[in-house]
């Protein structure tokens, strides 16, 4: 009876410890459904929790106190809550971005959440909050897309950024604050092709960390998993790009109403109407900094699309697929890699960016021996209802294509930026095809057997090359003489295809007014000449006017005059070289040539 008693007091000491555990839980639990509270009733020194993830995918609370509200601090009618962080986990490395879109909690009500860094070196770790008011306003705006620009410049020209309408990101001076910059994590990216495209990135104004992962091929497979419970304070990611390569910004889940999720507490990069892909996300650790702490995640698979990216939130649904643009890179089967599939948003200037980040990571991040020579990659672009758009470039190995990958970036933005149509392709295919030897070549000698000649007899043009490593060459092609080319002062041009361009007035920027439909301007990409090998050609120097695309030599200036009048920025002049006659040589070889002959044609 003694040892029954006993054991009936230790039964009922386990109860009392579990019953003590489930009360000190549930004092901590995270309000369900929880009421608004309103900016009126917030007082200076109200203490309330903030929910997110430190590691994994299960939120757990930390300490503020509410400092105050900056009135009308974001804007007419929009203000900030700015709290201390007295956490101390929190404390000493300050908000953490990741932690945007965290929702604070005051006696069981929302108050705002997360989305504001105060200075970046104080004593003192304060952050701000947005209202949630301000939030749930995001989530009634209409989910349309905008239409296309069609005033702006097409980005042909190689250098600086022909446009410059990427996100804003403001620099934070002493007593600033500003949002939370997101931080892009790669994944499926070694970090020396990131260290390559960080140019690109921060032309783009993205801010990317190659510490972060993805979670395989799962990233797009989404039909036969079910659909996940996402809880505020939970993490959340923003996707770029989807599948062997990602690039996403981890943040918190603010607000849930079924479907329907509000996150991050400020702008992802202020695209406004737009298609992200909401991806699942876990969080490996956080990054203590005194500059910029950060949380370092992987991204998992696509649950939904963010429809709206605006000032206080980002606002999206769940279980509603993006509509993205699938990008396939085939590599040679020789360096027994597998080819790279994934997709990426709509959008002109970040989808180009993203497509050769993957590419550069095919050529690249590997640690197979392979392409040392050089490659050729083929390009196809894929429109719904139109012929494919196809380009190549020839590379002399993969550091050649590293230190291009600036202007193959731009190449690719002109190909698929379009002013037109809200038209994106329907999916874009690189094919890296390695070469034999190193693609090289160098002209030693050029000549002309005439500097004069008459009518209905044949020039010779004799040229002297080498290739890299490799004896001397001479190719020698016959030039006819027309008797239309009589008592015409010419030259005989030997020049790489670019090159050729720019001499007959191939203007590397279009304005979107001197084209008049989305065909042409395709047509227009597919009339550049090839880049590899060299033309021999005939050119005489004239005046060029161009209607659009169509193009008049040395048109009457009475008439020019009339046109000019009527519409400037339609009808243009320029002095530029017509090719008379002309041939692609030494194709698949990589020349610098630029060389000139005079020409004179007589009776």
């Amino acid at each position: 009876m003694r040892f029954l008693r006993l054991h009936a007091t230790a039964a009922d000491a386990c109860a009392l410890v579990v019953a003590a555990l489930l009360l000190a839980l549930a004092a901590h639990a995270q309000p369900a459904n929880a009421p608004v509270l309103p900016l009126s009733e917030l007082h200076p020194g109200m203490k309330g929790e903030v929910w997110t993830v430190f590691r994994g995918t299960e939120s757990e609370p930390f300490a503020v106190q509410v400092t105050g509200v900056l009135q009308n601090a974001l804007g007419p009618g929009k203000s900030l809550i700015l709290c201390e962080l007295t956490d101390p986990r929190v404390q000493p490395m300050g908000a953490v971005a990741g932690m945007s879109g965290s929702p604070l909690y005051i006696d069981g009500k929302i108050v705002g959440v997360l989305s504001y860094q105060i200075q970046r070196f104080e004593t003192v770790r304060y952050a701000g909050f947005t209202p949630i008011a301000d939030m749930l306003e995001v989530s009634a705006l209409p989910a349309s897309l905008p239409a296309p620009a069609t005033t702006l410049p097409i980005p042909v020209k190689s250098g600086p950024r022909a446009r410059d309408d990427r996100p804003a990101q403001r620099a934070s001076g002493s007593g600033d604050f500003q949002p939370f910059r997101p931080v892009f994590s790669l994944g499926g990216i070694a970090p020396q092709v990131a260290e390559v495209m960080a140019p690109q990135f921060e032309a783009l104004g993205l801010s990317a960390n190659t510490l972060g992962g993805n979670l395989g091929s799962a990233a797009t497979e989404t039909r036969d998993a079910p659909a996940p419970e996402l809880k505020p304070g939970g993490v959340v990611a923003a996707a770029l790009a989807v599948g062997d390569v990602t690039m996403a910004a981890s943040g918190t889940v603010s607000h849930v109403d079924g479907a329907h999720v509000l996150a991050f507490g400020h702008p992802l990069m202020t695209l406004g109407a737009t298609e992200v892909p909401m991806a699942e996300a876990e969080i490996v650790t956080i990054l203590p900094s005194t500059l910029n702490s950060i949380k370092v995640a992987n991204t998992g698979r696509v649950i939904g699309t963010f429809s709206q990216d605006r000032l206080s939130a980002i606002y999206g649904e769940v279980g509603r697929m993006p509509h993205l643009v699938p990008v396939e890179i085939d590599l040679p089967a020789r360096l027994n890699r597998k080819s790279l599939h994934f997709s990426v948003i709509q959008h002109e200037m970040l989808l180009p960016a993203i497509a050769a980040t993957g590419l550069t990571q095919a050529v690249l991040g590997s640690n197979e021996a392979g392409l040392t020579r050089g490659f050729r990659l083929r390009a196809t672009v894929e429109y719904a209802g139109r012929e494919p758009v196809e380009f190549s470039r020839l590379y002399p190995g993969p550091q050649g294509f590293a230190q291009g990958v600036g202007e193959f970036t731009q190449n690719l933005q002109q190909w698929l930026f379009n002013p037109y149509e809200r038209t994106f392709p329907e999916k874009i295919r690189f094919a890296v095809e390695e070469t034999s030897e190193t693609p090289v070549g160098y002209v030693e000698l050029f000549q002309v057997s005439r500097a004069t000649a008459a009518a209905g007899e044949k020039l010779t043009a004799t040229i002297s090359w080498r290739g890299f490593q490799a004896d001397k060459s001479i190719d020698t092609v016959e030039i006819p003489v027309p008797a239309d080319w009589t008592g015409k002062e010419l030259e005989v041009v030997l020049a790489n295809g670019r090159q050729l361009d720019e001499l007959t007035g191939r203007s590397r920027s279009v304005s979107v007014n001197q084209l008049r439909n989305f065909d042409e301007y395709l047509g227009m990409l597919r009339d550049a000449r090839d880049a590899d090998g060299l033309y021999l050609a005939v050119v005489e120097r004239t005046a060029l006017f161009t209607d659009n695309t169509a193009t008049t030599v040395e048109l009457p200036s009475s008439f020019e005059r009339i046109a000019r009048s009527a519409d400037a920025s339609r009808y243009q002049r320029r002095d530029a070289a017509v090719p008379l006659w002309e041939t692609h040589l030494l194709p698949g070889r990589l020349f610098s040539a630029n060389a000139r002959r005079p020409l004179k044609i007589t009776d």
